[in-house]
């Protein structure tokens, strides 16, 4: 039988949309858009490169409450609102997926506010970091 496992935060944003933070069915892991805010203290760091170490704290934490880390990421989706700011945020995700290589998106949409300078949405399958992966190089 499927199992569900839906994990809230405590957000104001999360009751305020009816959503929750991740959502496991069975091995998948949906992570919502993360934003860099301190769940602890309710600030945004200003730097773009501290927003996203936090925002990729809040993802490992969320991914740790069903078992999971980010070497079991499959896709990632980054939202950046200043282009200017991309090499800055992707030389992070650079580092913190190296190894991992999810597919990846990167896009400079506006975000729900202008505090927000980086979010961060993955999927995860638990069990992906132990499998047994087979790497290709195509010209395309």
């Amino acid at each position: 039988m499927t199992k569900v496992v839906k994990i809230k935060t405590g957000s104001k944003f999360e009751e305020h949309g009816s959503y929750s933070r991740i959502v496991a069915v069975d091995n998948w892991i949906f992570v919502s858009n993360t934003a860099g805010r301190n769940p602890q203290t309710k600030e945004i760091p200003e730097d773009v490169t501290e927003q996203a170490k936090q925002v990729f704290a809040n993802i490992e934490a969320a991914l740790a409450a069903v078992g999971s880390s980010l070497a079991d990421v499959v896709a990632s989706r980054v939202f950046i609102q200043d282009p200017d700011d991309t090499m800055a945020v992707m030389t992070l995700v650079g580092e913190k997926f190296r190894g991992i290589n999810p597919a990846s998106t990167v896009t400079c949409p506006p975000l729900g506010s202008t505090v927000y300078k980086v979010e961060i949405e993955v999927t995860a399958y638990k069990g992906a970091s132990s499998a047994d992966v087979e790497e290709r190089t195509i010209s395309l």
